[in-house]
């Protein structure tokens, strides 16, 4: 790698499971100190006995500003600085829109678009102060929108366009903006469907073909956070070999 990472410090939202997890032990492996935020802390507990170097756990809930303002405030307090915020918390609730529970639209929404928009407000002053790096953990639905996933696409179509707008923004300032697509990840993200059809429509298309694994995205996220300063990957898509669209 071309940067090394060591006293970079570093805030993952969703690090309880899957990607942020492996995100976060990935980055401490490249000598980061890393803060984890989540709800479920005693996962976060286990993260941070796993983690190689010193790893920080948050009480975090990023459909709550002031959760999420504390979270960045926490980190800066402990470390003393931020120069990485990784956006990765949120929820696939799949489902048609005929007859939907609109209640899960707005749970989409809240987590994965407002959630992401919030830890940015929040960590940019410091990122900005330390020409850092924000990198959003999106979708290959936030590209391609498919029939039972309206609401979810709709929010990743959302971060990119986010995104997009606040590189326009911030990248003659020296902050890196950095969007990051997985397809098929074998997570626990497609166990949070209640629609039946659309879980065993999940769990078939998992069975069709070799599936990402989450580190195969957090190394996705070391390659893009350790390019020199002068180099900004703005985007990054990363499918199963197997998955077609």
């Amino acid at each position: 790698m071309s940067n090394t990472l060591n006293d970079k410090v570093v805030l993952v939202t969703g690090a309880s499971s899957g990607i942020g997890e492996a995100t976060a032990l990935a980055l401490s492996a490249e000598g980061a100190r890393v803060a984890v935020g989540a709800r479920r802390t005693d996962r976060l507990e286990s993260l941070v006995r796993k983690a190689p170097g010193e790893v920080l756990a948050l009480e975090l809930d990023v459909t709550d500003q002031e959760s999420v303002r504390a979270a960045v405030a926490d980190t800066v307090e402990h470390f003393g600085a931020l120069d990485v915020l990784v956006n990765n918390a949120g929820v696939m609730l799949a489902g048609p829109i005929v007859g939907a529970d609109t209640t899960e639209w707005t749970r989409m929404v809240e987590t994965n678009l407002l959630g992401s928009m919030y830890a940015v407000h929040a960590a940019l002053p410091h990122l900005l102060e330390r020409k850092g790096t924000i990198l959003q953990i999106s979708s290959t639905s936030g590209r391609v929108a498919s029939a039972g996933n309206a609401v979810y696409a709709a929010t990743k179509f959302g971060i990119t366009a986010f995104s997009e707008a606040l590189r326009q923004e911030v990248t003659a300032l020296g902050v890196r903006v950095v969007v990051v697509e997985p397809g098929f990840v074998a997570t626990e993200l497609a166990g949070h469907i209640t629609d039946p059809t659309m879980r065993a429509a999940a769990q078939d298309m998992a069975a069709t073909m070799r599936t990402l694994h989450p580190e195969d995205i957090a190394n996705a996220v070391v390659y893009a956070v350790t390019q020199p300063q002068h180099v900004a990957v703005n985007e990054i898509l990363i499918r199963p070999t197997d998955q077609a669209r």
